[in-house]
């Protein structure tokens, strides 16, 4: 059993799946194919990435796969916490260049759907806070693209100060997103 939300944004989805506590902990069934079919979430998953963030502020994003090797995501915390951001870029949407946050914990269990057409990045907000993403596509490093995660044009609200930030090289050199061709319809 889970629970299927959708986002301000359409074709982003929030998922919750439902767990058991007991006196031991709690057990999740985090995925399962048939169950997230049942609820219009039909994603043939390739890879699992996972990433570890020791800082609070971290920012990993705003990243996507050009065409022919763009891909679907589902993000869930297995240790932390994260808000956790999509950023339309479908040109042809009403939501082009939107974005939609949530926050992600491994308390609340949520998941966030990412369709293909989106930028995904995070923001940590604990330390020591670990991501699990499955993605229905391999990584292909000649299709990697991202956004700037300050971008003025997208405005997002990320949940730490600027001089705070902590990037990588290559995250801190992204471009905004009105230097990109049009990759998504």
């Amino acid at each position: 059993m889970l629970t299927v939300t959708p986002s301000a944004i359409a074709d982003v989805e929030v998922i919750v799946p439902r767990c058991f506590p007991d006196a031991r902990g709690v057990f999740c069934e985090t995925y399962n194919r048939r169950r997230f079919v049942e609820h219009g979430v039909a994603l043939d998953f390739v890879q699992d990435n996972q990433s570890s963030s020791r800082e609070v502020g971290t920012i990993r994003g705003l990243h996507f796969q050009s065409p022919p090797a763009a891909h679907d995501k589902l993000v869930r915390v297995l240790s932390g916490r994260i808000r956790d951001v999509a950023v339309d870029l479908r040109r042809s949407s009403p939501s082009f260049g939107q974005w939609v946050g949530e926050e992600l914990s491994a308390a609340n269990g949520k998941q966030l759907v990412v369709p293909i057409g989106f930028a995904h990045g995070f923001c940590t907000l604990e330390p020591d806070t670990v991501v699990l993403y499955k993605v229905t596509g391999y990584y292909a490093p000649e299709y990697d693209r991202g956004i700037a995660w300050n971008d003025p044009d997208l405005a997002i609200d990320w949940p730490v100060s600027t001089d705070r930030v902590v990037l990588s090289d290559k995250d801190a050199r992204l471009p905004p997103l009105r230097s990109f061709p049009v990759y998504f319809e």
